[in-house]
């Protein structure tokens, strides 16, 4: 399985003890809906190693974790630092009228009625969460905000917004100069 096939989960943020547990770091909305996780992928150095939980002891969005096979404190300083991963499959179903930001990646972003161009990424900020569209190769960063966002249409692949009077214009004046 490649990393085009999966979606991070989070990382390994610390070992915890001296018996091989690590403090895993969940960067998703809803933690609680991993619980039941019975393997990750971990990046081991460009390739996706499998790891087996034995349990996962929650706290928020981090968790303490023992790996199988991961016996002892210097087993475990060798997976601090690594991300984790999942398979996209394996992604909690979301209501119809959710979305997960990696679905929005080439989708047809409108203004309106006038074709901005394609989103290239979205870009998760502490305070606002910003989608990137490249409009005749200038990047144009548009909040994720529901006031902006009018419409997300996953199976014809179209955003449709509403953008702030002048918000394009910010993005052109500079690609200009």
């Amino acid at each position: 399985m490649g990393f085009d096939e999966c979606y991070q989960l989070g990382n390994v943020v610390k070992t915890h003890g001296l018996r091989g547990e690590v403090v895993i770091f969940l960067d998703v909305d809803h933690p609680e809906l991993y619980q039941e996780m019975e393997s990750v992928l971990v990046d081991m150095n460009g390739k996706l190693v499998p790891f087996f939980i034995e349990y996962l002891q929650f706290n928020g969005d981090r968790a303490i974790t023992a790996f199988e096979d991961i016996e002892n404190i210097d087993d475990a300083k060798q997976l601090v630092g690594k991300n984790l991963f999942l398979p996209l499959k394996s992604l909690p179903e979301l209501p119809d009228s959710g979305y997960y930001f990696h679905q929005l990646v080439d989708m047809d972003f409108y203004n309106g009625d006038q074709l901005l161009g394609k989103v290239t990424g979205v870009y998760e900020m502490p305070t606002n969460h910003l989608i990137c569209v490249d409009h005749n190769g200038a990047e144009v960063l548009v909040p994720a905000e529901d006031e902006i966002v009018k419409e997300v249409d996953l199976s014809n692949k179209i955003i449709k917004a509403e953008l702030p009077e002048g918000l394009l214009d910010i993005y052109l004046d500079n690609s200009e100069s």
